[in-house]
């Protein structure tokens, strides 16, 4: 299916239930907010969202206390958990996205794979996922990136 269509269905599904989304992303550099404000109406269902890029930016946007990272690893589908549930709750929306990845084309501190994405959604339902794509083109792996949250978030809302 293509991103079109999933984030149609996501939008519609929101909007039917009267549910909210706030986004914290990384590597995606804001493409799941624009994929999720490029559909008509989209002021019924989206909070709000933060591109936490560095740490500095994390600190910031997400009001995050540290201890709630104590012991997490970095890049990992427990540590985007937390993301998600913090951009969740500090914006009061039903559902919490948080993408934290390494799309390319070289490595982070965080990580030495590039083509990895780690993504949670925080809500009445949470679950998470983590996108690889073996590859070292950042803007591919960018949309690949988004192209798994909008599949996670579709297939959650669909439960």
């Amino acid at each position: 299916m293509s991103l079109d269509l999933v984030r149609e269905s996501v939008a519609k599904l929101l909007k039917e239930k009267g549910e909210t989304v706030a986004v914290a992303e990384s590597s995606t550099g804001g493409l799941i907010s624009a994929n999720l404000l490029a559909v008509p109406g989209a002021s019924a269902y989206y909070s709000g969202g933060a591109v936490i890029y560095t740490r500095e930016s994390r600190k910031i946007f997400l009001n995050l206390p540290m201890e709630k990272l104590s012991g997490l690893k970095p890049l990992t589908e427990q540590i985007a958990m937390v993301f998600a549930e913090t951009i969740r709750d500090d914006l009061k929306a039903t559902w919490g996205i948080a993408e934290l990845g390494v799309a390319g084309p070289g490595t982070t501190p965080y990580s030495k794979e590039v083509g990895i994405s780690v993504i949670a959604i925080a809500g009445p339902v949470s679950d998470s996922t983590t996108v690889t794509t073996g590859g070292d083109n950042s803007e591919e792996n960018m949309h690949e990136f988004v192209r798994g949250t909008f599949a996670l978030f579709e297939s959650i809302l669909r439960r």
